[in-house]
């Protein structure tokens, strides 16, 4: 360790509420920590680099993990968060599943603050769900500019410090701002200068250098509230890189002995880049840069590859998922990597939010429904999505829902193949989603071919989607491979039948349907031929126009089937207990 970081370590011990004190000037208009302090409903302002000579909070300076390092910061006085919403009484103590565990969840999105895809579905409904199994959940997120003002008005400021993060002792502020919302605590690392684009995820070389930075401050910020977790939950690469400085840099310190879970929610998006910029952002110690850890290829460091490496276990959003990831054409260069550490490997089907889909309850549809009612009330939101759509209004056609990122994941080049066959009169295909251009093109020229059977919606329409989900008769979804999938999961909620790829999650939930036993819950294919798609779809369409009282079974049975997230959190509640027994 330097002089400068000893003496800077030091002062910390003797007075670690100075550190708000030396923070840096910034003009006029930004106010201090103190009046953030006193007010603390107020936007806390967002700080940039600090000065060389600021102290510097090192809760994990660079030092090996068997030298002592710096007393983490004294946490600032606790101060109530504001409650969007009163949390629902707890069941009594004794009928909670016991003992109780602490979970800290880090990633780099969650419903309703940001969201881009099912990431921020799981960051939100996941830890609603472990608490009714007894876990402590903290969420801890980065502070985009893009949150909604409304949440950024309640965030309460819970305290600041700045903290060495690049191999050459480059410093950084680190805010942190809390909000309370249905009995989970969120908090938010806050700097101006990571966090002030308007979007998430920019581009590969912006977002390593962020989210390096978020890994590091978010167990910092664990550090310096004095808030230690059993568990810290991981979640995708963004988050990859928080047990490798936990096990090295933050060994020592108090959130060392906290045991890891990393998540894999899509192993296409690795934060695969060069490694000597990964070496100078991360600060990682040197033997980490090799091809057991971080390095891959000749020149690139893989902060995926090195989560999976360091973490306790690892988990993927459904079984069939784990097992195709050890192979070469789903693995993504990393199927190997994933075969030599498949015994901490585990699967566990995603659920969903069955109070925000809820057919019963749904404001946005014309005409809700339950598993009671849904033949009749069907047909009432059909004919109300035809008329909106400008489709043909005849509530006898078949409707077929597509409901999409509109990327070659997802089977559209099978769609694109298939869908002329598909308009044979008696049938109607509703298109909704952004992506490609190439995608976006051709369902613009279907939807102009065939006018009043086809309607490409291109852009995302929430309330559009609900009602499709609703007034569908089956929803397609063909992905080339799919880690979980949630369509499928919403469309068997709302009474509409699968017709899916045998992948993923698509695999895991969705039973085929077998016409000897009447028994599934929806059509299947395996193969990624266009051909065996448009033979699932087929098949579908027979039951549906010659056998239509087993067709509205089935509809029934994909109602009552559980969703909810409640199977998927006992599960992840008995795996923080295998590590923390």
């Amino acid at each position: 360790m330097s002089a400068k970081k000893t003496e800077t370590s030091k002062a910390i011990e003797a007075a670690p509420s100075e550190e708000k004190k030396a923070a840096p000037k910034k003009p006029a208009a930004r106010k201090t920590a103190a009046a953030a302090e006193k007010k603390p409903a107020v936007r806390k302002p967002r700080k940039t680099a600090a000065p060389a000579e600021e102290p510097v909070v090192e809760a994990a300076a660079h030092v090996p993990a068997e030298e002592p390092v710096a007393e983490a910061p004294a946490p600032v006085e606790e101060k109530p968060a504001v409650e969007e919403a009163a949390p629902a009484v707890p069941a009594a103590e004794e009928e909670l599943p016991q003992p109780r565990r602490s979970v800290a969840f880090i990633g780099s999105e969650c419903y309703p603050f940001v969201k881009t895809g099912g990431l921020g579905d799981v960051m939100y409904a996941l830890p609603k769900a472990l608490v009714k199994q007894n876990c402590d959940v903290k969420v801890i997120l980065p502070r985009y500019a893009c949150i909604p003002l409304k949440y950024q008005e309640k965030m309460v400021y819970r305290g600041s410090f700045t903290m060495d993060l690049c191999s050459d002792g480059r410093a950084f502020f680190v805010g942190i701002m809390e909000y309370v919302w249905d009995g989970v605590v969120y908090d938010f690392i806050d700097n101006e200068e990571f966090f002030r684009a308007g979007n998430p995820y920019i581009n590969l070389i912006d977002d390593i250098p962020r989210f390096c930075f978020f890994a590091k401050a978010a167990l910092a910020a664990l550090n310096f509230m004095n808030w230690i977790p059993d568990i810290i939950h991981c979640h995708d690469w963004q988050a990859a890189l928080v047990p490798l400085y936990l096990r090295t840099l933050f060994a020592n310190t108090p959130i060392g002995g906290a045991k890891t879970i990393l998540t894999i929610h899509n192993l296409r998006f690795q934060g695969l880049y060069s490694l000597p910029t990964i070496k100078y952002w991360t600060g990682l110690p040197h033997y980490l840069f090799t091809h057991e850890v971080l390095k891959q290829g000749y020149d690139d460091a893989n902060m995926f590859k090195g989560g999976i490496a360091y973490c306790d276990l690892v988990t993927t959003v459904s079984n069939t998922y784990a097992r195709e990831i050890q192979t070469v054409f789903y693995g993504e260069n990393l199927d190997a990597h994933l075969r030599y550490h498949s015994a901490k490997l585990r699967g566990i089907v995603n659920g969903i939010d069955v109070e925000q889909w809820d057919s019963a309850t749904d404001k946005l549809l014309p005409a809700p429904y339950d598993a009671s009612d849904v033949v009749e009330k069907k047909k009432l939101n059909k004919r109300a999505l035809q008329e909106q759509l400008g489709l043909e209004v005849d509530e006898g056609k078949m409707v077929l829902g597509l409901i999409s990122r509109l990327t070659d994941q997802k089977g559209l080049d099978l769609v694109n193949a298939v869908l002329p066959q598909l308009v044979d009169g008696n049938t109607q295909v509703v298109v909704l989603g952004t992506g490609d251009a190439i995608y976006e093109d051709a369902f613009r020229k279907f939807e102009n071919t065939y006018k009043g059977s086809v309607v490409a919606y291109i852009a995302y329409d929430e309330a559009l989607a609900h009602r499709i989900y609703a007034a569908s008769d089956a929803l397609l979804v063909p992905s080339m491979f799919e880690p979980c999938g949630l369509t499928q999961l919403i469309a068997m909620r709302y009474g509409t039948v699968p017709i899916v790829r045998e992948t993923g999650g698509l695999k895991d939930t969705v039973e085929p349907y077998n016409q000897y036993t009447n028994e599934g819950n929806g059509f299947t294919f395996d193969r990624y031929e266009a051909g065996l798609l448009l033979d699932a779809i087929n098949r579908a369409k027979t039951l549906y126009f010659t056998e239509r009282e087993r067709w509205d079974e089935m509809v029934v049975r994909d109602m009552a089937k559980d969703v909810s997230w409640d199977n998927a959190a006992k599960q992840y509640r008995a795996l923080y207990l295998e590590l923390k027994p």
